[in-house]
């Protein structure tokens, strides 16, 4: 009991861990540092902020004010505002009301557990935001203004309800210096220099995409390779064509919320240019962005996009849009598209607008391609050559290697007694060149996840942890051999025991952590025969664990048996004796390592086979 609880303990706690991860992935600035958008004052939430009836109002203790003086701005939700009572996120600042590129003066906070000073254009303390997604009413801070204060100063706020609700660079309170009048409020209007993310009028397309032309008319990656998406509602499909001075793509596949693709200098994921169709209840929006690393897209604020169109059909989403060839300067991490890349295809799920980490591993083309190149029909893979080579030493080493080294110590020990392979007995050597064949196969297969990841995979789950315990007791394992005592010491048993168990816990441990190997987004082997095979693997070697230890156990009660016969014949006459007949032990020994060596040939036929199986499955990926 106390085992499973620790086990059940170290669980959870990896999934506290894992959740902790994930939820700073996924929300956007929940903490308030937005540094980034101090400029604009814009969230980067790719929708367009909201322009009419903002449900709050920003108000200021003063309208006069002399240098040095201090003023309190409060943000506030609207008496008569209808929706949501609550806000969750802001930002103010100050700006010179003539030249609204320059900010002034600086903030105190009120209430420090809502609010936080922001340093924007190297100005500490220039403005003020949110420190967590709670829901909030009254935000209060005091304003300071400076020595060369100008003439007037206007408080801007953003203000973010939700995701896609949100409210930028609202103007509010102007107050000026004693003695100058103040602009007239009317001319800052509703909403000052807010950026609109690219949305464009989509169209509805009225036929599903179609494989046809593939490879004559036009480029397509597939997945499954060669399926159909006007056939099978399962097929990831990707097409584009050349025009005389743009791409036309056409993108589709099953998705709870998203499909998307990239294009990318190499295989890893960083500093691509990406194209995603967000379902949105019930509609598509069809949007470019840029990623830097592992995290959240960043939508573009220029409409790059045209001719864009969508289908919704049977939990397909499906999208066209149409990129010219080289864009504009001012449209940065935009790729041309007359240069080669490799591409990515993804899909994943979304929440209000918000995308989150693809479902599976991307599917990414085999080779770079030129889109404006010849019509080719290309192929993938959603697993990178690296991790095909960490399941594939890895099943080698424990499903196949460590199991024949288990048997030829455990059953062979006796076999070709008068046979030595430089010097040391056939069976000892043929375990210790299967088990270092283990040991170097997981180092191998150890290190390989690491240089894929360039270090820990943090949406793994237990198998890295379980990986780890597998390599240590693998290195554990040769070292303890190395001290051993001699065969006919007084504390050998102890070394015996240690080394069993050492093994046995090593060979478990494995075998749990490649179950749960075999279905990790890099490696997704297809269920749920793989597992079934796997199963298959361990059984076989149980079964004929059993049956030569079944077997073993019979030959010593026989051997016994026929001891005690010849023991008792001796004390006959001779005539008796002639009518009793005793086998040879050589004869017996021979019977027993025949019967052995049948099971072992049985064994490696079934292991391989199965093993095999697996391998060209890993292969096909």
């Amino acid at each position: 009991m106390p085992v499973f609880m620790e086990e059940v303990l170290v669980k959870m706690w990896i999934l506290l861990l894992l959740l902790s991860v994930c939820s700073e992935t996924v929300i956007c600035y929940s903490d308030g540092k937005v540094e980034a958008a101090c400029g604009d004052m814009t969230p980067h939430h790719g929708h367009d902020p909201r322009t009419k009836n903002p449900p709050f109002k920003i108000t200021a203790d003063k309208s006069q004010f002399s240098p040095g003086d201090e003023i309190k701005v409060t943000l506030s939700m609207a008496p008569s505002s209808e929706g949501k009572k609550y806000f969750k996120g802001f930002l103010i600042e100050a700006r010179d009301a003539v030249n609204l590129d320059e900010k002034v003066g600086s903030f105190k906070l009120i209430n420090p557990a809502i609010s936080q000073l922001l340093t924007c254009d190297s100005k500490e303390g220039s403005a003020v935001s949110h420190t967590d997604k709670s829901h909030k009413t009254e935000v209060q801070v005091i304003w300071e203004a400076p020595s060369d204060s100008p003439s007037s100063v206007l408080f801007l706020v953003t203000v973010v309800q939700g995701y896609k609700e949100y409210w930028v660079k609202s103007p509010g309170p102007v107050v000026s210096q004693n003695g100058f009048t103040p602009p007239p409020q009317t001319s800052f209007g509703g909403s000052i220099g807010a950026q609109t993310t690219q949305t464009t009028t989509s169209s509805i397309l009225s036929r599903s995409f179609t494989s046809e032309g593939c490879g004559s008319e036009k480029s397509c990656l597939r997945d499954p390779e060669g399926c159909d998406p006007q056939n099978d509602i399962a097929c990831h499909f990707l097409s584009f064509r050349a025009l005389e001075s743009s791409v036309m793509f056409e993108l589709s596949g099953p998705a709870e919320g998203y499909v998307s693709f990239a294009l990318s200098e190499d295989k890893w994921m960083g500093k691509d240019d990406v194209y995603l169709c967000i379902r949105d209840t019930d509609r598509v929006e069809i949007k470019a962005a840029y990623v830097s690393g592992r995290t959240h897209p960043e939508y573009s604020s220029q409409n790059v996009l045209k001719d864009t169109a969508w289908r919704l059909s049977d939990g397909v989403i499906q999208c066209s849009f149409r990129r010219d060839i080289v864009l504009p300067p001012e449209n940065l991490n935009r790729f041309s598209l007359d240069q080669m890349y490799y591409l990515f295809m993804a899909h994943g799920r979304a929440e209000d607008g918000q995308t989150h980490r693809h479902d599976r591993q991307p599917l990414i083309s085999t080779y770079q391609r030129v889109l404006t190149g010849p019509p080719e029909d290309l192929t993938g893979s959603r697993s990178p050559l690296l991790m095909k080579y960490h399941g594939a030493f890895m099943l080698i080493a424990w499903t196949s290697t460590v199991s024949a080294g288990v048997i030829m110590a455990r059953y062979f020990k006796s076999d070709w007694p008068e046979r030595n392979i430089l010097g040391q007995k056939v069976w000892f050597q043929l375990h210790r060149i299967l088990m270092a064949l283990t040991v170097l196969l997981t180092l191998g297969g150890f290190v390989l996840p690491f240089m894929y990841r360039g270090g820990w995979s943090k949406r793994a789950g237990i198998h890295p942890y379980l990986g780890c315990v597998v390599m240590a007791l693998t290195v554990i394992q040769p070292v303890m051999a190395l001290f051993r005592p001699a065969p006919d010491a007084s504390r050998r048993y102890i070394f015996n025991w240690m080394h069993f168990g050492t093994g046995t816990a090593a060979q478990v441990v494995a075998v749990v952590t490649i179950f749960l190997g075999i279905h990790q987004q890099a490696l997704f082997l297809p269920a749920p025969w793989s597992t079934g095979v796997l199963a298959a693997i361990v059984v076989w070697f149980v079964l004929a664990d059993l049956v030569l230890d079944v077997h073993r156990r019979g030959f010593l009660s026989i051997g016994k048996y026929l001891k005690n016969v010849k023991i008792y014949t001796e004390h006959i006459n001779s005539d008796d004796m002639e009518m009793v007949f005793v086998p040879d032990e050589n004869e017996t020994s021979s019977a027993e390592s025949c019967f052995k060596n049948i099971v072992l040939a049985i064994y490696l036929c079934g292991n391989l086979g199965l093993l095999n199986v697996l391998l060209w499955t890993i292969s096909a990926l």
